[in-house]
């Protein structure tokens, strides 16, 4: 597995610090004490700089000055004659200084003495000389500054090496310490701050994991104004473009489909009207050509047979053409080529004289018809289409009506709307029928009896109708018997 950015980043942030602590450790123990010898080298030339601009040949005169030097600074101060006795040692010099102390000044000064001869002819030159010594008392060693005063003393001063030694030492411990303390707070600062830097990015990087599985919901909200938050807000700007090209892209998508599915259907019913309207021609051209042959052939020689054949031919015939003016009808209605011609009617008065029309037949057949009505309704619609449809819902009535011969048509009002039912006695539609019913040359009975020499294509032209009125229509079973309906445009009485 890959190591993460905010390992990286901890990781590599961390050592720089160790790297550079150490760095800064290994050049203190190599050049720390180094630096502190030239730098009291330079404390020192200042210091002989000094006594020489005041020196007169009379130290009880700088005998203070030269005291708080000493105290001060640490320095080692000796003044010798021409002649190297010793004028002046460290903690003082003069004449109310105790002979035995005198003395032992100058034994400590005796193994500085062969430095100055050493150095005499550089000194007398007027040259300074700066030379180390080993200090035989604390067995350390010394850093010693040789001068020449201008009444011809010598001047020698001196500074022990074991107190820069142990500084150098201690100050080295001191920063390893102190180097440590400040790479655990610096982890730690690290660690919070490689947190907070990669927190973003891996947010960012979840929000880009769900744009790619097309979820466009989470954005990103953008607290500084830097690099990353404008990395957010390129990444909000396309989650949103993305967001409206693919719907955009769904839902022409899903209106070709719909499209692809209407074609389909339509397909599938043209194939299916071609099929229907050559099943319907099939018998009657067969009966005409079957008769047809026959008179040519002479089959029947009486009268009354010859007669039969051409009313079966002119049956057919009728047959046909009556089939060809529906669909003729049927196509106009639907390409809207024939427009309706709307005016206010009294549809309670249409369907009065209809059923007046209508009373040889229902007394042939034993049937009787009943209409129910609220009175006066007027409508605002085509009468001769509307007076169409109920003629093809009254006959579909008449020919499905069973034993009991019962027909009703209601007429009522239902809000701002006028409804139709008609209903007889009968059996009922099957429910996978019902919604193909009002289909072109549908029939329920799937032999396609021709017994009531019917096209298939009332209700076809009964759903044509009302769809060009935009009203509502259809089909119910109801406990003994089947009802059709449908609804038209209320309008005021004339």
């Amino acid at each position: 597995m890959n190591m993460s950015i905010r390992s990286r980043l901890f990781i590599t942030v961390s050592l720089l610090i160790v790297f550079f602590v150490a760095f800064s450790w290994w050049l203190n123990s190599t050049y720390l004490e180094t630096y502190y010898v030239n730098q009291n080298k330079q404390d020192l030339l200042a210091a002989a700089a000094a006594i020489s601009s005041e020196y007169n040949g009379d130290v009880s005169d700088l005998y203070v000055d030269l005291n708080r030097l000493e105290r001060l600074s640490g320095i080692n101060i000796l003044i010798l004659d021409a002649n190297l006795a010793v004028k002046y040692s460290s903690s003082g010099a003069g004449a109310d200084v105790p002979v035995g102390v005198e003395r032992k000044r100058i034994r400590q000064a005796d193994h500085l003495v062969p430095l100055i001869t050493k150095y005499q002819s550089a000194l007398q030159s007027g040259n300074q000389v700066v030379a180390l010594s080993q200090d035989p008392n604390l067995d350390s060693g010394l850093l010693n500054i040789i001068s020449r005063l201008s009444n011809g003393d010598y001047l020698l001063l001196s500074k022990s090496l074991l107190s820069l030694g142990q500084s150098a030492a201690v100050a080295n411990r001191f920063f390893l310490f102190t180097g440590l303390l400040p790479i655990l707070l610096a982890s730690g600062i690290i660690y919070i701050f490689a947190r907070r830097f990669t927190g973003p990015i891996l947010r960012l990087n979840d929000i880009a994991q769900k744009m790619s599985q097309l979820d466009f919901t989470e954005k990103y909200a953008a607290v500084h104004q830097d690099e990353i938050g404008e990395l957010g807000k390129s990444i909000n700007s396309l989650s949103d473009q993305l967001d409206k090209s693919i719907s955009e892209l769904q839902a022409a998508n899903q209106k070709l489909q719909q499209e692809i599915e209407h074609e389909r259907k339509v397909d599938e019913m043209r194939r299916q009207f071609i099929s229907n309207v050559s099943h319907e021609l099939k018998t009657p051209i067969a009966l005409i050509q079957g008769y047809a042959e026959g008179l040519k052939e002479n089959v029947v020689q009486d009268e009354a047979n010859r007669n039969f054949y051409c009313e079966v031919i002119a049956d057919e015939a009728a047959k046909m053409n009556k089939m060809v003016l529906e669909l003729l009808d049927l196509s106009q209605i639907e390409s809207g080529y024939v427009p309706l011609e709307k005016e206010v009617f009294n549809l309670t008065e249409m369907i009065r004289q209809m059923t007046a029309k209508y009373e040889l037949i229902l007394k042939e057949g034993k049937m009787k018809i009943l209409t129910e009505q609220d009175g006066d309704i007027w409508a605002y619609a085509d009468p001769n289409r509307i007076e169409q449809v109920l003629a093809n819902f009254l006959n579909n009535a008449i020919n499905h009506v069973d034993e009991r011969g019962e027909i009703r048509i209601q007429v009522k009002t239902k809000d701002s709307k006028a409804l139709v039912t008609v209903f007889n006695t009968g059996r009922p539609i099957p429910e996978e029928d019902q919604g193909k019913i009002f289909t072109s040359f549908y029939k329920v009975d799937k032999a396609r009896t021709r017994a009531y020499g019917g096209t298939g294509l009332g209700l076809a032209i009964v759903r044509a109708i009302l769809e060009q009125h935009k009203s509502a229509f259809g089909t119910r079973n109801l406990g003994d018997g089947v009802e059709f309906w449908f609804d038209l445009d209320r309008a005021a009485m004339a």
